[in-house]
């Protein structure tokens, strides 16, 4: 029992040290020459603008999601003048930026895994440093780069959407006018909420990148190993979401509340 658990120990500190090679790896193509632009550009396009519908829409639902189940109870206590308080906070500083970043673990991350996956067991990496490309630069710096940015996009574009879906079940509840719905929003909302929930959406971002390269560049070179990649990439950045959320939350009740 007790080797067990010290191989056990063993395999998550070889994990952890490869991750941090990896980690290194990046910044070091990162920072020399030779950046793939015309890449970065395609990568933005396929992780931006095609994540675009399903963030949209789940984004809506769950505006109008929250605010029907959140109005019985303000209603209950006197309280639901404060009902465009509270959906606009909620989206704006946790459910927004956290529900973006699950969605794109699971679209985009598994995405990365499978392609790069792919890749490793039909020999394309290979054939890469094999013909003196360099696949980190190619393939993970401009993919890292472009979850890194575009995600926080994603998550602006989602607020602006589930703000919309909260007014539409005000409006439908309680007749409240768009003006009126907007100026409450307005007035809910400051910097401090607004800069810490897009910090936090770039170290997602990037740890949907990170994650899903590594797991992709080294995933083993038998076909199941595409699946497994995927879905420990999945696994992975979720729980790395959760994780970084939870720092990111401390520090912001220390610093800004």
């Amino acid at each position: 029992m007790a080797e067990q658990e010290l191989t056990g120990w063993k395999k998550w500190l070889e994990e952890v040290g490869e991750q941090a090679t990896f980690f290194k790896g990046f910044f070091r193509n990162l920072f020399t020459g030779g950046f793939e632009w015309s890449e970065f550009v395609r990568q933005c396009y396929e992780i931006g603008y095609r994540s675009i519908t399903l963030v949209g829409i789940t984004s809506f639902i769950m505006g109008v999601v929250l605010t029907l189940q959140s109005r019985p109870t303000l209603v209950k206590f006197g309280a639901a003048s404060m009902l465009p308080y509270m959906v606009c906070v909620s989206i704006v500083r946790e459910i927004g930026p956290v529900i973006t970043a699950i969605i794109c673990a699971g679209k985009i991350s598994s995405g990365i895994g499978a392609e790069l996956g792919s890749m490793k067991v039909t020999e394309q990496i290979d054939a890469m440093e094999v013909s003196g490309a360099n696949p980190m630069q190619y393939l993970v710096v401009t993919r890292i780069l472009a979850t890194t940015i575009m995600i926080p996009i994603l998550t602006l574009m989602g607020d602006v959407l589930g703000l919309f879906g909260g007014f539409l079940a005000v409006h439908f509840a309680d007749h409240a006018s768009w003006q009126l719905y907007f100026n409450k929003c307005v007035s809910s909302v400051n910097f401090s909420d607004l800069l810490p929930a897009v910090v936090k959406t770039v170290f997602f971002g990037f740890a949907v990148g990170f994650i899903g390269c590594y797991k992709g560049f080294n995933s083993n070179r038998g076909t199941e190993s595409v699946g497994i990649a995927a879905n420990s990439a999945v696994v992975s950045a979720s729980l790395w979401i959760f994780f970084l959320d939870v720092v990111a939350v401390q520090i912001t009740q220390l610093f800004f509340y």
